[in-house]
């Protein structure tokens, strides 16, 4: 056994010199801990259990929390109180904001391509704008975020509904719907589906909307009927044409950027989180439509089944001419057609 009292004496010393040169010893017994990772995420509409965007991320959040603990945290800002969409978009890309959750629709003004999912009368059901985005697809989808955009997707979930025509009169057929001037998102297959069924195509910000219905600047407007009840169009507009004609795909997307920041230890659970919280999000879409229109009926508002076959002949050509300009997507809408 070597000589205790010169080991010590040896340690004293150096432990001296060390601190004549400034230098602090190790503190080896003391173990390291990461700082939590706090992201932003954004999203255009209200905390409100109609909400697609809200009902996702409060399951994430919930299924986080269960996983990492305060590893990592998101907070939620949602009516775009980060800013509208149109803006956020890029400040993802560029990693300003870490996340945001919205319609698909929006990417296509980053990456054109991504327009393929606007197209009317895409998928048949409600159900299969979810799960036919689990296979090729998807995956062509998010190769093309990746590439053009910079950004991740962490979940394809969806809308809760189809889009339907809501406005002061209806338009079961065409020639109801020819000239009435109707909200779209400013994206271009929006504007395309709109046009091609025979309305006038209004852009128009999700926050205008209701005052726009109310002066009469627009005729109508079209999304699901959560977001009708959400949004209190009711109020100012008492007729739903079930045109269903787009089931637009509700997109979690995270900046490769904000990824980095989660340890390589944490990126396996927080993206569990978000695939449980996907499924979580589909299984309550129908039970959510259905309780959203029982509610707008009991509030005034009637509803009436559109002529779906007279209204899909006319936006069908769309889907040759977009895959004619973008030759990448063809391969999306035939897996997308696929049985």
């Amino acid at each position: 056994m070597g000589d205790t009292r010169f080991t010590r004496r040896r340690f004293g010393l150096g432990a001296a010199a060390l601190a004549g040169t400034g230098l602090a010893m190790p503190m080896l017994s003391r173990p390291a801990f990461a700082a939590p990772v706090t992201l932003r995420m954004s999203s255009s509409l209200p905390s409100d259990p109609n909400s697609a965007h809200w009902v996702w991320y409060d399951q994430f959040a919930k299924n986080l929390k269960a996983k990492v603990g305060d590893q990592i945290m998101v907070n939620y800002f949602p009516d775009n109180q980060l800013g509208k969409e149109a803006d956020i978009v890029g400040q993802v890309k560029l990693g300003i904001v870490d996340m945001m959750i919205s319609g698909s629709s929006i990417w296509a003004t980053v990456a054109p391509e991504v327009g393929v999912l606007d197209l009317g009368f895409l998928f048949p059901t409600l159900e299969a704008s979810g799960t036919k985005l689990d296979g090729p697809a998807g995956q062509a989808l998010n190769k093309i975020f990746a590439d053009k955009a910079g950004v991740e997707v962490l979940a394809w979930a969806v809308s809760f509904g189809g889009r339907n025509v809501t406005a002061r009169a209806p338009a079961p057929t065409p020639a109801e719907l020819k000239g009435m001037k109707i909200r779209v998102l400013p994206v271009p297959n929006f504007v395309a589906t709109l046009k091609a069924m025979g309305a006038a195509p209004t852009p128009m910000s999700l926050g205008e909307v209701y005052t726009g219905l109310q002066t009469g600047v627009i005729d109508g407007a079209e999304h699901d009927a959560p977001t009708v009840l959400a949004l209190k169009w009711y109020e100012v507009a008492k007729q739903i044409t079930l045109t269903r004609h787009i089931y637009n795909p509700q997109t979690a997307i995270i900046s490769q950027r904000a990824l980095k920041k989660i340890p390589a230890n944490l990126q396996g659970p927080f993206k569990e989180a978000a695939a449980e919280a996907t499924r979580y999000q589909r299984g309550k879409a129908a039970e959510i439509e259905t309780a959203a229109f029982a509610t707008l009926k009991n509030n005034g508002v009637a509803t009436v089944e559109a002529d779906r076959a007279a209204y899909r002949a006319l936006v069908l050509p769309l889907w040759n001419e977009f895959a004619t300009q973008y030759p990448s997507t063809k391969p999306i809408l035939d897996a997308i057609g696929e049985s």
